[in-house]
């Protein structure tokens, strides 16, 4: 497998994004990044995130969550960031994603963690979840869903598959910049932007949206369907905060609220004013309520 190592100087002097690099191996040697601040003895909260973004999205949430005193780890997805980047579509998988990010958390050595998890970030962090339940302690799932492949999908994200697939030139900052409700900052798209110099970094981004299972036999489809049934069974917290600008997730929640024991009794939020990317609408919001979640349990 050849990969792209996207270079240092394009992170350089990035808006409100000063972490230190953290990387570690996994899989057949590739290079995965991670921010890791707070206190290394409190409890740690892994902030997931999905497509096309990277752990820049929650640069906000990072520093607000670690200076309440929580540990926060913020990974690159193989792919994206600071991450390597295997060059051909074909070397992504979403059985490849788990697995990556698998062997990450094992080398992460995490015990009664929380997963805050987003769009791809749940569609792999509940997997983690479901794989590793001791490792865990609960679960905030913002504006994401665990495909089996035995729904139909929306009109909104076949709409969004085909553009991903035929797009001339994949404009990751214009992607997120059109699924959220408040203007980005200054540097903030092209921040987005930094990680692939050219289309060639992009594979990974692009394959993305043509990976979720919206068939029962396409891969990761079984293996989804076994986690729900862990799921089905899962009593400790389980929080949904999904936002009410978001046609990809809309009504996930209500999924999630309905299968899950630990759901029950927990103060859910529909959070009005967020897009797809609620962390960069509402991440003051989404802060406090990892944090009273923690709290809490």
């Amino acid at each position: 497998m050849k990969a792209l190592r996207t270079p240092d100087s394009q992170f350089n002097n990035l808006p409100d994004y000063d972490f230190t690099p953290n990387y570690v191996t996994v899989g057949d040697g590739l290079r995965l990044h991670y921010v890791d601040t707070g206190p290394a003895q409190g409890r740690t909260v892994i902030m997931m995130h999905g497509e096309p973004s990277w752990s820049y999205l929650y640069r906000h949430m990072i520093k607000a969550v670690s200076a309440a005193g929580y540990r926060v780890l913020a990974p690159d997805l193989i792919g994206f960031g600071r991450s390597d980047k295997p060059r051909d579509m074909s070397d992504y998988s979403y059985s490849s994603h788990v697995a990556w990010m698998q062997d990450w958390l094992s080398q992460m050595d995490v015990s009664e963690a929380v997963l805050f998890c987003q769009d791809w970030g749940g569609l792999i962090g509940l997997r983690l979840v479901t794989a590793n339940p001791d490792r865990f302690a609960g679960v905030v799932a913002a504006n994401t869903f665990l495909p089996t492949g035995d729904a139909k999908p929306s009109e909104a994200f076949e709409a969004w598959k085909v553009f991903s697939q035929t797009v001339p030139e994949f404009p990751t900052g214009g992607i997120i910049k059109g699924a959220t409700v408040k203007p980005l900052g200054q540097g903030v798209e092209a921040a987005y932007n930094a990680p692939y110099p050219d289309e060639s970094y992009k594979a990974g981004a692009r394959i993305f949206p043509a990976i979720v299972p919206v068939s029962p036999d396409m891969d990761g489809a079984a293996d989804n369907r076994e986690a729900w049934g862990i799921l089905k069974m899962w009593e400790k917290p389980f929080l949904t905060c999904f936002s009410d600008q978001d046609p990809i997730t809309k009504g996930g929640d209500a999924v999630f609220q309905k299968l899950i024991p630990g759901c029950q009794g927990q103060p859910h939020q529909y959070l009005k004013g967020g897009g797809h990317f609620l962390q960069e609408d509402l991440s003051p919001e989404l802060s406090q309520i990892i944090i009273d979640f923690c709290e809490s349990l």
